[in-house]
């Protein structure tokens, strides 16, 4: 759970701006503590970054409440009207026109648009619409704290998708991710995800599953915010650590019985502790 000014921090707005938002009735304001304090999750942060994203493109706060609560094609037909109206404006708010313009196909809100490709991608694969939102959710946290790696990141993702394996892997993992959290065939899909992380593993080594350059706080934000949208996923956590993997943004091995964690890392939690490869996993390239 964060305070108030590590969820600005991470949406790259001021603390002022969150109590703004909060009065104005845009971000719902969440119960206090026993020491009186405001905690917020990592739902909070997807939503305040959308809030940031509409505001920064030219939406009237009026607006701003009424398209993030919309349908698609209310959205659609929302946005198409300020375009309309920005087309009126001078030429330095031709950046803001052209960002809007991308807002009806949903995963450009707050997103560059090599990740809304990459996310169209996946949708042609067939990954299923349960797995491309959590990927999405992933990649507001990722795009708002290091936007100045994007790329990187981006330029690995396209590399695993063109590995037939691979999207083969991601096809499976999002059937597992739409099973009820009871389903006796997600134990099958964790049979054939912990086959083939353990192929992949033993061909490229460890590291190249695990090889995650984020800092811990956000590692633990974006599983939350995984396992807070996927209701198979805790199942499917036990499940593959139960066949030797853990992690969700960062995946490594069971530890063999008796071996501490490492620096860093945080404690064992039951099911709690994050899973798979995970299509939220960003690495080095």
């Amino acid at each position: 759970m964060l305070t108030i000014g590590e969820l600005a921090s991470y949406a790259g707005v001021s603390v002022r701006t969150v109590r703004h938002y909060h009065a104005k009735g845009l971000l719902p304001e969440p119960e206090r503590d026993h020491l009186g304090y405001r905690r917020y999750d990592a739902g909070a942060v997807v939503e305040l970054i959308r809030i940031r994203t509409l505001t920064r493109a030219g939406v009237p706060l009026a607006r701003t409440r009424e398209l993030l609560r919309a349908g698609e094609e209310e959205f659609a037909a929302a946005v198409a009207d300020i375009d309309r109206r920005l087309e009126a404006e001078i030429r330095q708010r031709q950046r803001r026109r052209e960002h809007l313009a991308g807002l009806t196909a949903g995963d450009g809100l707050a997103l560059p648009p090599e990740v809304a490709g990459y996310l169209a991608r996946l949708r042609e694969l067939g990954a299923g619409e349960r797995l491309v939102r959590a990927e999405r959710d992933g990649w507001v946290l990722l795009a708002a704290h290091a936007p100045e790696r994007v790329a990187e990141w981006i330029a690995r993702k396209r590399e695993q998708l063109a590995d037939p394996r691979l999207a083969g892997f991601y096809l499976t993992l999002g059937r597992a991710l739409d099973h009820a959290p009871d389903d006796p065939r997600t134990a099958e899909r964790a049979d054939e995800l912990a086959a083939w992380l353990t192929r992949l593993a033993e061909e490229k080594g460890e590291d190249y599953l695990g090889d995650v350059d984020l800092e811990p706080p956000l590692i633990t934000l974006m599983d939350a915010r995984a396992l807070d949208t996927l209701p198979a996923a805790r199942r499917l956590i036990e499940l593959l650590r139960e066949r030797g993997w853990t992690g969700w943004t960062k995946l490594e091995r069971v530890p063999p019985p008796g071996r501490r964690p490492e620096a860093g890392l945080p404690a064992q939690r039951g099911v709690c502790e994050p899973c798979t490869t995970s299509p939220l996993r960003k690495g080095r390239s």
